[in-house]
């Protein structure tokens, strides 16, 4: 429990340093445009950090990170190295005013840590795709380039809609694509809703055994252990689909009937029945040590016997678990039987007595769905695009445009885009550390899984992020805000707004990407719209090798201070 605390203790510190490491990258603009103040920049920014929190329902950029590791690696020591990792190159980078990224030093530290791990235990030989997702890395790889990419694309589209001299064509264009984006984010939603069921139905697990058991049998086609694993695999398959293929066309008129009556609807017509008595027995099994012996397994060959035991044991709990649902049996009864099946710790009895009486899986459906709900981002952005688009009515055709008023206007909007980049980086950027806190506790027994994260979780990471922003990051700052290319009110709006999109689109598709990269790219768009000459290339190829260089950098400190905690532990 110990190590757990220090983990979350220097989690926590990280998210502190990210705060004012990646401070730049919300108030380089605003500070450089001389919009606001640095002391008022950073409290401005400092505040929507923490507002991501509610807004923010579904933590996929969390879930993402805390699924960079294959599970059997995640341990401990690893995850401890990961982050001493992070921390030294986050303030190395810091301290030469390299706007680095956060995400990826975190990322690098913790696939290197595994990685050294795994190597230590099997040797040279073991293949690094079974220690990390590949599909996860490659991703996060690829979205070093896209995502100042994407940036830059969108920041020179605004940057041009910006200046054309016809307002109401200006307006047109901006209907438009909100409109555009509005489908393009409602889509997001469901296809996240979507995903969140088919986790809640283990139709992914299934999904996963099924291929397995697949590939054993071309291998070897009379493999009778294989056999029997694709068809249990395929049988549960078979229960559970009828369950998805209901929510997913319901999901389609989700805007109407909303989450709690879609559960309802489903729970009501039997559908959920053949998954009831599975999650509940997952629930108690939990409650009693199950998860806290799962993660010791890993390391300790002794309690992986008593593990693989207990597994196999309670499965049998699904017989009093069915006669408890059909309120056959009382409580005490139930948690007596199970009892008899496989001995509950005197110590787990109230937690074993708490998940059965509270248990209603139409609720936690309900929950499932309603987290992927982005409506108010969506909603968010058709009211912004509302109000720009009478901003510039007002400025240019009921009063009389100028040069002066033209600045003015550009520079209090740079307000709200700054903020919404704020939003975006605190959504973004404190959910990977909630993804490094979740994977510890997972690894340590203390929750099920990443949707059981407790409350002060995200609470703790939004608030550090937020203080971390507070304390500024003046070398990056001036990086960010000066050396790149000279940038107005109007190319501030443009890059803050084409940040803030980029953030929410990746977010949204549970990438986590780097703020840094990000804004970065939405900067030099709005340079390079005036002329390619505008963007200092020197500064931009300097800041693109501190890029590539930051994952492996970030893996091998990450390797020394593994095989340093290896032989203090």
């Amino acid at each position: 429990m110990t190590l757990v605390i220090v983990i979350i203790i220097l989690a926590l510190i990280f998210d502190y340093i990210n705060g004012f490491h990646d401070a730049a990258n919300s108030i380089a603009t605003v500070v450089s445009t001389k919009v606001l103040t640095p002391f008022q920049a950073v409290l401005w920014a400092a505040l929507f950090n923490m507002a991501a929190y509610w807004i923010f329902k579904d933590h996929a950029v969390a879930n993402t990170i805390s699924k960079t590791v294959s599970k059997e690696f995640i341990t401990l020591p690893v995850i401890l190295s990961g982050l001493i990792a992070a921390i030294i190159w986050n303030l190395l980078t810091w301290w030469y005013g390299i706007p680095s990224s956060s995400s990826h030093t975190l990322i690098g530290g913790f696939a290197g840590a595994a990685l050294t791990h795994a190597i230590m235990q099997n040797g040279w030989g073991i293949a690094w795709s079974k220690v990390v997702e590949s599909n996860i890395i490659i991703t996060i790889i690829l979205f070093i380039f896209l995502a100042p990419i994407i940036g830059m694309i969108i920041s020179m589209f605004i940057t041009i809609v910006m200046v054309m001299k016809n307002v109401w064509l200006r307006i047109a264009i901006i209907a438009i694509s909100t409109l555009l984006t509005f489908f393009l984010f409602n889509n997001f939603e469901q296809a996240n809703q979507l995903k969140n069921v088919k986790k809640f139905l283990k139709i992914d697990k299934h999904e996963k055994e099924e291929g397995i058991a697949a590939n054993q049998l071309k291998i070897n086609p009379n493999d009778t252990i294989a056999l029997a694993a694709l068809k249990k695999a395929q049988t549960k398959l078979e229960h559970t689909m009828p369950a998805y293929n209901r929510v997913k066309v319901l999901l389609k008129k989700y805007d109407k009937l909303g989450s709690d009556s879609i559960a309802k609807t489903v729970y009501n017509e039997g559908l959920l029945k053949e998954i009831e008595v599975s999650r509940l027995k997952d629930e108690v099994r939990n409650a009693n040590n199950f998860l806290v012996h799962e993660a010791m397994s890993v390391e300790n060959d002794s309690i992986a016997s008593i593990f693989k035991n207990e597994k196999a044991i309670t499965e049998k709990y699904q017989e009093p678990l069915a006669r408890f649902i059909n309120k056959e049996i009382s409580v005490d009864s139930t948690i007596t039987l199970l009892d008899n099946i496989y001995p509950i710790n005197i110590k787990n009895y109230e937690s074993v007595k708490h998940k059965l009486t509270n248990y209603d899986i139409e609720h936690s459906l309900s929950n499932e769905i309603s987290r992927a709900d982005n409506g108010m981002i969506a909603w968010a952005m058709v009211y912004a695009a509302i109000f720009f688009s009478l901003v510039f009515l007002y400025v240019e055709k009921i009063r009389t445009p100028n040069a002066y008023r033209i600045s003015k206007m550009f520079k209090r909007l740079q307000l709200f885009t700054s903020a919404a980049f704020s939003i975006g980086h605190g959504g973004n950027d404190a959910q990977k550390v909630m993804g490094i806190i979740g994977a510890a506790l997972i690894a340590s027994g203390q929750i099920q899984d990443f949707a059981s994260l407790p409350l002060w979780v995200p609470l703790a990471c939004y608030a550090a992020i937020g203080l971390g922003t507070l304390s500024g990051g003046w070398k990056i700052v001036k990086t960010m805000g000066t050396k790149i290319t000279k940038v107005t009110p109007l190319e501030g709006v443009a890059a803050e707004t084409a940040g803030a999109f980029t953030l929410f689109f990746t977010g949204q598709m549970g990438i986590p990407v780097s703020t840094t990269h990000t804004i970065t790219g939405s900067i030099i768009g709005v340079g390079a719209t005036k002329r390619l000459s505008a963007v200092r290339w020197g500064v931009t190829i300097n800041l693109i090798w501190a890029w590539i260089l930051t994952i492996p950098i970030s893996a091998l400190l990450a390797a020394l201070a593994y095989f340093i905690v290896h032989l203090l532990l």
